[in-house]
């Protein structure tokens, strides 16, 4: 009788899974698995009964392809950019809402505010912005004696300018993970900081930056991640351009497999930038575990 009612509360419980766990195979398990075999094979979108396997043709390819190069440095090129510049804006938010004064509502909505836009709200918002003939930012330059800048429209600052909108948008969510681990540090420690005679820039340093360092780890790590995975703002303010400056891995993914219609061909970059993504995800378990001990 035991064994009866533990097996139907097994598959009880295997009913509740079994939406989760069909959906879960259907656009991950199989999804994953068709990338990995069309790597290897000459599929073409308008053709698909014609693919055949070509073994490491698309890698071979893939590794002496300019643009993939290409893409491969602008992402990390992004990335290496991303980090600082976002995580900078979003600590130093989380320092002047941290403070008990009037008007912090205010400065939570206003720095919150972008990161619940659409990024292709954003996106199109700052093309018009940046527009070099008409702009409200060069208006502003022209204003002041300064002459238009191409911000977008130039291989030098196109890449540079993606990755500040990129932070003027994501950084408000940083901020409230940061601000969460602040207002977590005990106040008495900065009390007995006070008493021993710690400026405020020593409680920071000395207090603040060691005791945030689990939440700052964790927000590192994640916008890691998603930094790498750019795509929506060079697609939408510079189509990868100009000259490919701002063409990144997923957008060169994107372009192959649904422009060019080279389905085997992006699927192998696909692979590359799954691979990448595994190794950084391994980093990043191995980095919080030996945090933890």
């Amino acid at each position: 009788m035991k064994k009866k009612a533990s097996l139907k509360e097994n598959l009880i419980g295997y009913s509740f899974l079994a939406p989760a766990l069909i959906l879960l195979i259907i656009f991950l398990i199989v999804p994953i698995g068709m990338v990995f075999y069309y790597a290897f094979t000459d599929y073409y979108l308008l053709t698909p009964d014609a693919r055949q396997f070509i073994g490491l043709e698309n890698f071979k390819q893939l590794f002496n392809d300019p643009i993939f190069i290409k893409s491969v440095w602008n992402t990390a090129k992004f990335v290496i950019w991303i980090i600082p510049v976002q995580l900078g804006a979003a600590l130093g938010m989380a320092l002047i809402i941290n403070k008990n004064r009037k008007g912090n509502m205010f400065f939570k909505i206003a720095f919150f505010a972008p990161v619940v836009m659409s990024l292709v709200v954003i996106s199109i918002l700052w093309l018009y912005l940046l527009n070099p003939n008409d702009g409200l930012i060069n208006a502003l330059l022209n204003q002041l004696g300064i002459k238009s800048m191409p911000f977008l429209t130039s291989p030098k600052q196109a890449m540079y300018t993606i990755v500040f909108v990129s932070a003027w948008q994501g950084a408000g969510y940083q901020m409230l993970l940061l601000l969460g681990g602040m207002q977590n540090i005990p106040q008495d420690v900065y009390e007995a900081a006070e008493i021993d005679g710690f400026s405020k820039f020593q409680q920071f340093r000395y207090i603040t930056l060691p005791l945030l360092k689990p939440t700052a780890i964790f927000v590192l790590l994640t916008t890691l991640i998603s930094a790498f995975k750019l795509i929506v703002q060079p697609m939408v303010m510079t189509q990868g351009g100009p000259m490919n400056s701002t063409m990144t891995m997923v957008y060169y993914i994107y372009q192959t497999g649904f422009t060019d219609r080279l389905v085997g061909y992006s699927s192998s970059i696909a692979l590359v930038f799954t691979t990448m993504i595994g190794l950084i995800t391994i980093a990043q378990r191995k980095l919080i575990k030996e945090d933890k001990d």
